[in-house]
Order: C-alpha cells, then structure tokens, then sequence
C-alpha cells in the first residue's frame, strides 16, 4: 500500500523506539519524517516548519501533548491536522484532545497500518498536495513559507487571516461553509457569531480592497470562496 509522495509527518512522542519504528515504517511509504522527543522540541519544530500531519503523544516530558496542541493552534498560521497518541482509552481523555484542537485520536497499542491510514485520510481532508504553492488567477498563497501575495505584492497577513486564507485557496473552486470556517479555525471552542464576519472583513481590506477587484465571494446563507476573475 502506498502513501502519497512526500506526506511530511512530525512525530512528538518521547519513546524512541516506537518514534523510529514509526519512521521505519513510514518512510518506504513516501513519508518524509521528523522527530521530537519533548513537548517543547515539538512545539518549536511545528511553528517553524512546514507539516502535513502532526503525530502527537499526550505524555511528554516538560509541556504534555494537550499543552503543545493548544498552543500550536493559536500561534501556526495553517491548520495543521493533529493526531494524538495515548495509553489513555477513556471517553473524557479523548474529549479532553478533542477540545484541546486534535483532529483524531489513537490508543496505545496499535497497528502501524492503522496510523498510516489514518494520516493518509487526516492529510488529503486538508487539502495535501504536492505543491505548496496555490495559485488562483493573481494571487498565490505559500503555504510552506505561509506568505501569500497578490498581483506580485506581499499581503500583510496576521496568523487567523492567513488560516482562513490558506482554507479558501485550499478549497478552491468551491465554497467553504461557515461551520467548517468554525471547526478548522477554532475546534470545538465556541466563538461569538460575529467572529467568522469579522475575520472576512479583515482578510478582504487586505486581499481585495487594493486590487481592481474582489476575489472573495460571498455565499449567503452558506459560505465562502475564491474567485479568479470578477
């Protein structure tokens, strides 16, 4: 069974030994791997760099793994599909991960193939390509050196614009709906019902309002999307 080419994984998980058996079993498959053996090693590493998936044990020495997906969802600039590891099975240690932003979650032991699979799915629903760099008419988004730029112009972008940028360049043609607006920017946490409008006005003074026309359209009643021409 093969991944796709080139799927980057940063495994934080302070036993060696199953770190590098994931890795072994990984990198036949197209992976490509790095490693962290303590929550702050992997904090730093997922902040600068560039991740498909992240694979995240809840037990590390110095910050633990809710600690580490809680910050890396307020500071990174994408969202970074996150699955945690742990020995912990019951349903409040999974709702606990959940609400601390993980996107799935897997009990120890298990199958090698299980986690493949499960990264696989975690880094195509997020938009995995080989290209870091989209393209829509003249604007292009870098997603690895999470920059973008519009008619040759770098865009001055807080984190939460680039997020949702990056969401809608990903997503392109079509639509994104507010509630998956909801859910990738912000988890389960609840946000005040004009944070999602807000947020678009902020993205569209910038992406559009210098530019001879909009590319952000708006859907009523549904979502959101980019647009190539007006």
């Amino acid at each position: 069974m093969q991944a796709e080419d080139n799927i980057s994984v940063l495994v934080i998980e302070d036993q060696r030994e199953l770190a590098h058996n994931i890795s072994r079993y990984f990198e036949p498959l197209g992976y490509l791997t790095d490693f962290a053996y303590t929550g702050t090693q992997g904090l730093n590493l997922a902040l600068e760099n560039y991740y498909d998936v992240i694979i995240l044990d809840v037990m590390l020495p110095g910050l633990d793994g809710l600690m580490v997906c809680s910050v890396i969802r307020q500071k990174s600039k994408r969202h970074i599909p996150i699955i945690m590891l742990t020995a912990r099975d019951t349903l409040d240690d999974k709702v606990q991960g959940f609400e601390n932003g993980a996107d799935d979650y897997l009990t120890k032991p298990f199958e090698l193939k299980e986690l493949h699979m499960r990264c696989l799915a975690l880094a195509k629903r997020n938009g995995f390509s080989k290209n870091s760099v989209l393209t829509i008419g003249d604007l292009s988004v870098d997603l690895k050196q999470q920059t973008a730029h519009r008619a040759g112009t770098l865009l001055e972008l807080h984190a939460m614009s680039f997020k949702l940028l990056a969401l809608l360049a990903e997503a392109y043609p079509r639509e994104v709906t507010r509630s998956e607006i909801r859910q990738k920017l912000w988890g389960d946490e609840p946000t005040e019902s004009d944070a999602i409008r807000s947020h678009i006005y902020q993205l569209r003074t910038v992406v559009d309002k210098p530019f001879e026309f909009a590319m952000i359209k708006t859907h009523h009643g549904v979502g959101f999307s980019l647009q190539a021409d007006p």
